[in-house]
């Protein structure tokens, strides 16, 4: 049976999602957890975003296949859902920094990495110090200029759309960086924090911290507002562009078909090599 966990966690004390020897990961922390629950070796978990040393997650979701009988001996002598169960029995075992908040059965079909549709990330960014709220500081970066949020919303609305973000990502041999940038803007909240919203299809390795550093210089003046979208064009690392600490990024939401057929057709989909359309005939640049 496929099960669906939903969860969150506070990565400062972590060493990023994934499983790591010798180091405190927030996949070994569960994995475990769920072997002492389940009375079975370690499961192996597939997670919808994998998140560095140091980043948050509020809406992360993962999957994990076990036998049906032991699914069903979950609650014990109650007469409890297993998936209720599971999240109670979870919380007396897990350290208070990672939270299950639902486990459910879903259809086979469902992939918490390639089912998704879209992921969503907010970024915290504080240039007003005096003004931190200092039961966030593990959430929120300080900067030392004031920033215009106006100017980097305007920067960033630039960058949305399917584009080659290799000039936003750290390259790994084999994999693609072309992407769908859903949504980027930036706004001021009521407490005075500077707050990125990210959202797409999916994202290669840093590519939300490169794209808050790359809008950063705007906000401070130091930049135009359409030096982002020439770096992007550009297509290689800029210097310029600083990839900004973890602890202000957060995973917030990530969202999937509803249907068992778009489960498996989003997870055929997803798998395929991404790549930039072409040209229409006549367009091409001489």
């Amino acid at each position: 049976m496929r099960i669906r966990i939903d969860l969150a966690y506070d990565g400062t004390d972590f060493s990023g999602w994934a499983r790591q020897p010798g180091l405190r990961t927030v996949q070994g922390e569960l994995e475990r957890a769920l072997a002492t629950v389940l009375r079975t070796p370690p499961p192996s978990l597939t997670v919808g975003g994998r998140t560095d040393a140091g980043v948050h997650a509020r809406g992360s979701v993962a999957h994990l296949d076990v036998d049906e009988e032991v699914w069903r001996s979950v609650p014990g002598r109650s007469d409890r859902e297993p998936g209720d169960a599971l999240v109670t029995r979870l919380r007396g075992v897990l350290p208070p920094d990672v939270v299950v908040r639902s486990a459910r059965v879903v259809p086979d079909g469902f992939d918490a990495r390639f089912s998704a549709l879209r992921r969503r990330y907010t970024y915290r960014l504080a240039d007003r110090p005096e003004r931190l709220d200092p039961l966030r500081r593990h959430d929120t970066v300080v900067v030392r200029r004031p920033l215009d949020a106006a100017a980097m919303d305007a920067a960033a609305s630039r960058l949305v759309g399917l584009h080659d973000f290799a000039a936003f990502c750290k390259p790994r041999e084999g994999a693609t960086t072309v992407r769908t940038l859903l949504a980027y803007r930036w706004e001021r909240d009521d407490e005075g924090i500077v707050v990125g919203t990210v959202q797409a299809d999916a994202f290669c390795h840093s590519m939300v911290r490169a794209l808050v550093g790359g809008v950063v210089p705007v906000g401070e003046g130091r930049r135009a507002v359409d030096w982002p979208e020439a770096v992007l064009l550009a297509g290689v690392r800029d210097s310029g562009v600083q990839v900004m600490p973890p602890h202000g990024l957060c995973l917030e939401e990530i969202v999937y078909p509803e249907t068992e057929t778009a489960l498996a057709e989003r997870a055929a989909g997803a798998r395929a090599l991404r790549v930039l359309p072409a040209e229409p005939p006549g367009q091409a640049q001489g």
